[in-house]
């Protein structure tokens, strides 16, 4: 007999700007995330999604431009290409008061705050949220973005994972190592308001940081943000299956996908992790129709708004190439670049006879991760995404709110019907939601929604209790 399946996550994929991965359809009318400067929009449908019983709703976020195309970045300004955009820590803020169970994420780059403020903002936020706050760790593969932050020019690929190598140290240092447990007292009588014997420095000297503390934030409900991370490169692979608690992947297929997640948990495994210490989401869109027939004709509605030059300027600027005059046909073997190198090995794993040209490339968002039919059909593929090894789905939108309406209505109650999709919120933290059921899983000995003590941030807990005040 075989074994019932494991729910999937779901997560919506987001950001606060009017073009994020397809792009053009901001154009389409109905399509509302022109408003995105509007808090409503974002309150509205995070309780939608809530009252859907999504996990999580995950904003990403960008810190420059994009690189040229057509030899500047006008494109990215005309068709709105992740410019306009905002601070989703800020939006973040709100959704916690407008909502009560949904997980919420977001990216944060390690180029752009200092260690020691952002740990201060994430213990705040998870604070304020009861234990829901995520951080999405990038390195940034945007050489604007660099040089936006007092940086000479854009950081190669492998110092860039040594950067964040040492700024996840300072991180947990501060979250997991500063307080102890019991050194918030509150003691009235005593005039006593925290133990100083269980309040720590944290004395980190390293090649970017020098950050003595302590931490100014007490413990929140999670200690440590639930850690999610998005690099497919082999250095960022390595990178997650150490730290990552999450791996988002756009991957073109599941069979794709599955040699990602076996390389990252067979990593994780060496690091003295487990392998289900690690969910794995995979990045899709959906197009859903009662009948096949509806189903086409709806993708055809949408491709009549999607922009092939604004696709291709996202892809080359993830890879820090000007696409504009590159010819379609052009092998992406040829291509070398220090930007999302994890995006072009994917892609040509992905493409039958491992050849896939520019003219592939561009395409890869709009096509290969999109499912389109009934929900019978589209639950049936995704099934296929699960035994890949996919525990979770990061929806991609055509536009806002409507994709997310349409695979409530549509997908949700198929997914349901099978029992893969949740009908009620489990208790406690972000952490907690997600792995409190799973196999394998054991949470932190200080508490229930704190990492797992296999987790090498876990080492940080008591190791300053004997370094002098």
């Amino acid at each position: 007999m075989s074994q019932p399946r494991r729910r999937l996550l779901l997560s919506a994929f987001l950001m606060n700007t009017p073009a994020h991965i397809l792009e053009g359809l901001w154009r389409k009318p109905g399509a509302e995330q022109v408003r995105y400067n509007e808090l409503a929009l974002w309150t509205d449908l995070a309780r939608q999604l809530e009252a859907a019983k999504f996990d999580a709703l995950f904003f990403a976020d960008v810190v420059g431009l994009y690189g040229n195309f057509n030899g500047g970045w006008d494109a990215f300004v005309s068709k709105g290409l992740q410019i306009p955009s905002n601070d989703p820590s800020v939006i973040i803020s709100a959704l916690a008061a407008a909502t009560e169970n949904i997980g919420l994420a977001y990216t944060s780059s390690v180029i752009q705050d200092p260690p020691f403020d952002f740990a201060r903002k994430i213990s705040t936020l998870d604070h304020a949220s009861n234990g829901r706050i995520g951080w999405n760790i990038v390195t940034s593969e945007i050489a604007n973005a660099h040089r936006n932050f007092n940086q000479p020019g854009f950081t190669p690929h492998e110092e860039r994972y040594a950067w964040a190598d040492e700024y996840v140290e300072v991180v947990y240092k501060l979250w997991e190592g500063s307080w102890d447990e019991g050194a918030l007292l509150v003691d009235r009588e005593r005039g006593v308001f925290a133990d100083p014997a269980k309040v720590h420095k944290i004395w980190h000297k390293g090649p970017r940081y020098s950050v003595e503390g302590p931490h100014l934030v007490t413990p929140s409900p999670q200690r440590t943000p639930f850690l999610f991370q998005a690099g497919t490169s082999k250095t960022g692979r390595a990178f997650a299956a150490r730290n990552a608690e999450a791996v988002f992947t756009f991957s073109g297929s599941p069979e794709d996908a599955r040699h990602l997640v076996d390389d990252v948990r067979a990593q994780a495994v060496a690091h003295g992790r487990n392998a289900r210490d690690l969910a794995f989401f995979a990045g899709l869109s959906f197009v859903v129709g009662s009948t096949e027939e509806e189903a086409r004709r709806k993708k055809a509605e949408y491709d009549e708004y999607l922009d092939p030059e604004g696709l291709a300027a996202h892809a080359g600027g993830a890879l820090d190439i000007d696409l504009g005059g590159v010819p379609l046909d052009t092998p992406l073997k040829d291509i070398r670049t220090e930007g999302g190198q994890g995006i072009l090995d994917s892609l040509i794993r992905a493409t039958p006879g491992n050849a896939p040209t520019v003219a592939d490339m561009v395409r890869w968002r709009a096509e290969n991760m999109r499912l389109v039919g009934t929900p019978e059909q589209i639950v049936d593929q995704l099934e296929r995404w699960q035994d890949a090894g996919i525990d979770g789905i990061n929806i991609v939108n055509h536009v806002i709110p409507g994709s997310y309406s349409e695979f409530i209505e549509g997908v949700l109650p198929e997914l349901r019907r099978r029992g893969l999709a949740q009908s009620e919120y489990a208790p406690g933290s972000f952490r907690e939601k997600v792995f409190g059921a799973r196999e394998g899983f054991a949470s932190g000995a200080q508490g229930a929604g704190y990492l797992s003590d296999r987790h090498p941030a876990a080492r940080y807990r008591g190791a300053f209790v004997d370094v002098p005040k």
